[in-house]
C-alpha cells in the first residue's frame, strides 16, 4: 500500500482531484516521519502528533478482550484508522458535506467492506459508537450499505487506484488547458481604487492600504480596519473621478528601519500653478499614535514635472541595499515624443527611469544623496540619480525575498512595464541597464531607427505578451511565503484590462521563464471554508504581507471615487504547510481609534451569474494606465424568450456582450414590436443607463458605456438613437428619442451599462 501511494503521489499532471482534510483544509507534507500511518508520511492530513494519537487508538483496539483473533484484522484496523490521514479524509468521512454528520468509519467500497465484515466484523464496535451499525451487526448487507459513500469515486480503497484523483496529487492543480487552479480569500473591501498595500516590517503584522484619492488605512492582523486614516493627503493629491485617470496617490513604502525611526515615503501627483508634478515626500509617524502619521512632518524629497497627465509611474521601494528606488513614467502621451529620442532614452531626464537615492542624510540639508556606486555618476549630462533607463511606465515592482532555505534569487527587482500598442512586458532590473523603450516594445521594434542602433545595448524582458492577452500589465511578486509551498519561486502577476492572473516559473537549467495562466478553481476546488473563486475585474496592484503571503488588489469600477475595491489573498487549495509551521506572534498594537470589523462581501457563489459577483474575465476593458479607450470583443446575448417563456413586452431590455455572462453589465438591447435591437450612444448618459438598470432590478447605474464597449451587435437592427432620459422613466421608449428605427449611427456606437446595488460615488 505504501509503495502504491508513493507512485500515485509522484504521478505526473494533469489531474482533477479535490484533496481535503477533516479540518476542511488542504493536505500537507508532514515535517517528521509517521510511525503508524506510514503510507501517508509523504503527503496527507496527519502530523506526528496525530499519528501518535491514532497509534494509541490502534493499540487500544487490538488489546481489547473482544478484539478479533484473525491476524489479518490488524491490517484492516490500521487502514481504517489511518484514513484520517488520507489526502481525501473529508470525502471518506463525508465531512465536506455540512448537511450530513461526519462518519466515524470511512466510506468503504462494497467489495472491501464484504471482506472486512467477513474477517473483522467484531472490530467494528471498537472502532465506532455508531448505534445504527450496532443494530446492523448481524446484517452484512445492511452494514456495507451504511458504510457506502454517495460519491463512489472516493470510497476506500478504490480511490488509491483512481488515476483521475491521484495523477497530480499534492501539486498545483491545472485544468485541461494547463491553467493553474488557485483560490482566493477576501481580506478587505469597500476601498476606492486601492493601488498599494504595504507592511511596515515592524513585527506588528499590520498592513496599510492606500487609495488613489490620498487616504491610507491601517488594517490589524485580524483584518479589522481603524476608522481613522493612517495618512490623509487628499487636499494635496491631484486626481479626479474619471475612469482611467492615472494621477493621484500612487505609491507608499516604509523605511527598512521604520521600527526605530518611524519614517515612510509616498509618491503622489500634485498641481503647482499650471504645472502637474509627481512628488516624493518623507513623513514621520506620530509620537502620540502609532497608527497615525504626523502630517506636519512632510519633507519633500523630490519633485518632477509631468508634461502629460498619464504615465506617472508610481512605485517606491527599498531594495536589499537600503536605498530608495523610484520608478517614473516616460512623461505621457503616446510613443514618448519628448525630444529626439524621448525621455526614456535621455539620461539627463528623470522620466522613464529607475532612480536610486540615499535618503539617510539626516533631517537638515540636502533631501538625499547619490549612492556612490550609481552607474552614471561620471557620465557627462546624465542625472546621477539614474539607476536604469529606457522604461515606459513601470507599474508595480517588487523585491524577491529569495528562497526560504537557499536564499536563491534574493534581492532581484521585478517590474511590469506597460506597453504602447502591442506588447506588455516583465523585466528584472539591473544597475546601469537600458530596457529599450522607445526603441523596443517587448521583444519587438517600436521606433525602427532607434531599434537599429547597435549601441543601444538594451535588455530584453524575461517575458512579454501581446494585446490579445491583455493591454496593461500589473507587476507582481515572486511567492516566498510559508502557507503555500507549491508556489515557492513562482512569479505571479496580472493584467489590469483583461483581468487575467498569470505566472512565470524560472527553469533552472536554461534560466528561461515558463508561462502558466492562473485561473480561479472551478467545481469543488475552492470549496474550503472562507475561500472564493471570483474577484473584481480590474487588477490594480499586488502585495506581500509581513510573513510573505501574496495578495492582489482589484476594483469593479476603475475610478478614484468608486468604493468597489477589494483586497484578496492568494491560496493554493492543493497543498498547505504543516499545521503550526507558519505560526507567528504579532507585536501588540496600541489602538486609539475605533475598530471596524471586517465583513466579507463575497461568499460561495453558484455557477450561474449573479449581479453582485465580478468574476475573473478574460476580455480587455479600458486601461487605467494607457490613457485611451479600448473596444471590447463582441459577445452573444441569449434569447430570454426561448424555451417557452412569454414574449417580452415593448420596452423590455436585456444585457449582452459580457463573455462571462454577468447580469450587471453589457450591451443594451431593447425589445420593440416583436424584435430585439440596439441603442446608439450619441446622447447616452447615466440617466438613460439608470432607466435600464432599474428595469433589470438594480438600484444604480455605475456607468453608461459607449463606443461598443461590449461589442457591436451587427446581427441586430439599431432601434433607438438620440435617447434622452430624466432617469425616472419606466423604459427607454418613454424617453425622448429619434423614433423607433430612425438613426444616423452604426453598431460601433452600440450603448451599454454597468449596474450595481451598492452606493458608489462616481
Amino acid at each position: 500500500l505504501q509503495d502504491l501511494l508513493g507512485l500515485l503521489i509522484l504521478a505526473p499532471p494533469p489531474g482533477s482531484s479535490h484533496p481535503q482534510c477533516l479540518d476542511f483544509k488542504p493536505p500537507f507534507r508532514p515535517p517528521a516521519p509517521l510511525q503508524l500511518c506510514v503510507m501517508y508520511q509523504d503527503f496527507g492530513c496527519c502530523d506526528q502528533q496525530r499519528d501518535q494519537q491514532l497509534l494509541r487508538s490502534f493499540q487500544r483496539v487490538m488489546d481489547h478482550p473482544d478484539a478479533p483473533g484473525d491476524p489479518a484484522c490488524a491490517g484492516y484496523v490500521l487502514e481504517l484508522l489511518c484514513q484520517e490521514c488520507s489526502p481525501y479524509a473529508a470525502h471518506l468521512f463525508d465531512a465536506e458535506d455540512p448537511s450530513t454528520p461526519v462518519r466515524t468509519v470511512p466510506g468503504l467500497c462494497p467489495d472491501y467492506c464484504s471482506e472486512f465484515y467477513r474477517r473483522c466484523r467484531s472490530a467494528l464496535p471498537l472502532l465506532t459508537d455508531d448505534r445504527h451499525i450496532s443494530r446492523l451487526m448481524d446484517n452484512q448487507t445492511g452494514v456495507c450499505r451504511h458504510l457506502e459513500l454517495g460519491d463512489m469515486d472516493y470510497c476506500y480503497p478504490h480511490l488509491l487506484s483512481n488515476q483521475r484523483l491521484n495523477q497530480n496529487l499534492g501539486r498545483v492543480q491545472a485544468d485541461s488547458d494547463g491553467c493553474l487552479q488557485l483560490c482566493l480569500e477576501e481580506v478587505a473591501n469597500g476601498l476606492r481604487n486601492p493601488l498599494a498595500m504595504v507592511h511596515a516590517n515592524d513585527g506588528t503584522h499590520r498592513f496599510f492600504v492606500a487609495e488613489q484619492v490620498g487616504l491610507v488605512w491601517t488594517f490589524l492582523p485580524d483584518r479589522s480596519r481603524l476608522d481613522k486614516p493612517f495618512l490623509n493627503v487628499t487636499r494635496a493629491v491631484l486626481t479626479s473621478s474619471w475612469e482611467g485617470d492615472e494621477r493621484g496617490f500612487l505609491g507608499l513604502t516604509f523605511h527598512p528601519q521604520y521600527r526605530y525611526n518611524g519614517k515612510l515615503y509616498v509618491y503622489y501627483s500634485v498641481e503647482v500653478g499650471l504645472d502637474e508634478r509627481i512628488r516624493i515626500s518623507e513623513f514621520h509617524v506620530s509620537r502620540h499614535d502609532m497608527n497615525v502619521v504626523d502630517h506636519t512632518s512632510e519633507r519633500v524629497i523630490l519633485e518632477i514635472d509631468e508634461p502629460a497627465s498619464n504615465h506617472n509611474g508610481g512605485q517606491l521601494l527599498f531594495a536589499d541595499d537600503g536605498y530608495l528606488y523610484i520608478f517614473t513614467g516616460d512623461g505621457g502621451m503616446a510613443g514618448d515624443p519628448f525630444g529626439m529620442y524621448g525621455n526614456a532614452q535621455n539620461k539627463s531626464a528623470l522620466l522613464g527611469k529607475v532612480l536610486r537615492i540615499d535618503v539617510d542624510v539626516g533631517e537638515r540639508g540636502v533631501p538625499y544623496r547619490i549612492p556612490p556606486d550609481n552607474p552614471f555618476i561620471q557620465e557627462r549630462g546624465a542625472r546621477p540619480e539614474v539607476y536604469a533607463y529606457g522604461v515606459r511606465n513601470m507599474w508595480r515592482c517588487s523585491v524577491d525575498r529569495g528562497d526560504p532555505l537557499t536564499k536563491e534569487g534574493k534581492g532581484r527587482l521585478f517590474c511590469g512595464d506597460v506597453g504602447q500598442n502591442k506588447f506588455e512586458e516583465i523585466d528584472i532590473i539591473e544597475k546601469g541597464r537600458n530596457y529599450g523603450w522607445r526603441a523596443r516594445e517587448g521583444f519587438s521594434c517600436y521606433d525602427k531607427k532607434l531599434c537599429a542602433n547597435s549601441s543601444l545595448d538594451d535588455v530584453l524582458p524575461i517575458y512579454a505578451y501581446s494585446h490579445k492577452v491583455g493591454k496593461s500589465v500589473t507587476g507582481g511578486y515572486v511567492y516566498r511565503g510559508c502557507e503555500n509551498p507549491n508556489l515557492n519561486g513562482m512569479y505571479i502577476f496580472g493584467d489590469f484590462m483583461s483581468g487575467r492572473l498569470m505566472s512565470l516559473q524560472e527553469e533552472r537549467g536554461t534560466r528561461g521563464w515558463s508561462y502558466r495562466e492562473v485561473c480561479m478553481g472551478t467545481g469543488r476546488t475552492c470549496t474550503f471554508p472562507g475561500l472564493i473563486n471570483n474577484y473584481q475585474h480590474y487588477i490594480i496592484s499586488f502585495a506581500e504581507d509581513e510573513s510573505g503571503e501574496l495578495y492582489f488588489l482589484s476594483t469593479g469600477v476603475p475610478s478614484a471615487t468608486s468604493a468597489t475595491g477589494v483586497v484578496y489573498k492568494v491560496v493554493d487549495p492543493s497543498r498547505r504547510a504543516p499545521p503550526g509551521h507558519c505560526h507567528y506572534e504579532p507585536l501588540p498594537v496600541r489602538v486609539k481609534s475605533n475598530v471596524i470589523r471586517f465583513v466579507p462581501q463575497e461568499g460561495k457563489k453558484d455557477p450561474g451569474p449573479d449581479p453582485s459577483v465580478h468574476g475573473a474575465p478574460a476580455r480587455p476593458r479600458s486601461s487605467r494606465r494607457g490613457g485611451r479607450r479600448r473596444k471590447g470583443k463582441p459577445g452573444a446575448g441569449g434569447e430570454p424568450g426561448a424555451g417557452g417563456e412569454p414574449e417580452p413586452q415593448n420596452g423590455a431590455v436585456r444585457l449582452a456582450g459580457d463573455q462571462h455572462g454577468r447580469r450587471d453589465r453589457g450591451r443594451v438591447e431593447v425589445y420593440v414590436n416583436g424584435g430585439w435591437g440596439t441603442v446608439c450612444d450619441d446622447l447616452w448618459t447615466t440617466q438613460s443607463a439608470a432607466v435600464v438598470c432599474r428595469q433589470l432590478g438594480f438600484r444604480f447605474a455605475l456607468k453608461a458605456s459607449k463606443r461598443s464597449e461590449f461589442g457591436a451587435a451587427e446581427h441586430l437592427q439599431i432601434l433607438l438613437d438620440d435617447v434622452q432620459c430624466h432617469g425616472t422613466e419606466s423604459s427607454l421608449l418613454d424617453c425622448r428619442h429619434a423614433g423607433v428605427g430612425t438613426h444616423n449611427c452604426d453598431h460601433l456606437e452600440d450603448a451599454g451599462v454597468v449596474c450595481g446595488n451598492s452606493i458608489v460615488d462616481v
